[in-house]
């Protein structure tokens, strides 16, 4: 009989995570579509950011990539063309737009973020001693991020081998960082407010 005994309490040993055979376990919860009514009484009630079901605020992300980088090339292109003591330039197409952009909403706070990447196309007209001359090239911005344009910085390439005039050219296209930048700024702007 002490032989039972041990084998009744090692059966009955502590098993607080182990769930035994004959115990039923709790139901899943079934998804309920809400009506329009529903609807109409959530948000009546909802005074949280975000949407319905995250009436908390706790934590929710929204992409916004696509929105992000079509209007970035849209305001890009608008900056149009800028006059140069030699000639003139403007901006072809945005040939490389790449990064993300994001609104989140933390503890009922909205908050907007991005990182981007361009390389913008510029052909031009430059007079070059008596002679017109196309020029064609690129300015790219490695990277830019929210709240941080009045750090930024752009590079310029040029298409071609004409190294004497080169600098001078280059040194012209370095003034569509201004409306470039502001048209950035309003991008951001743009951001903040959805």
């Amino acid at each position: 009989m002490e032989r039972g005994a041990v084998s009744e309490k090692q059966e009955s040993s502590y098993t607080y995570w182990v769930r035994q055979a004959t115990a039923d376990p709790a139901p899943l919860p079934v998804p309920k579509k809400l009506s329009p009514e529903d609807l109409s009484n959530l948000s009546s009630q909802q005074t949280a950011l975000g949407s319905v079901w995250n009436r908390a605020g706790t934590w929710e992300e929204k992409n916004l990539n696509k929105w992000a980088t079509d209007r970035i090339k849209e305001l890009l292109i608008s900056v149009g063309s800028l006059e140069f003591s030699n000639g003139k330039a403007e901006i072809k197409e945005v040939s490389r737009c790449t990064g993300d952009a994001f609104l989140v909403t933390v503890r009922n706070k909205k908050r907007v973020g991005y990182t981007y990447e361009l390389t913008i196309e510029v052909q031009g007209e430059w007079l070059i001693g008596d002679q017109k001359k196309d020029v064609k090239g690129y300015l790219d911005i490695p990277e830019f991020s929210y709240g941080e344009l009045d750090d930024l910085q752009m590079t310029v390439r040029l298409k071609g081998d004409d190294d004497e005039h080169k600098h001078c050219i280059c040194q012209d296209l370095t003034q569509f960082l201004q409306p470039l930048r502001e048209k950035l700024l309003r991008f951001e702007r743009e951001l903040g407010e959805r």
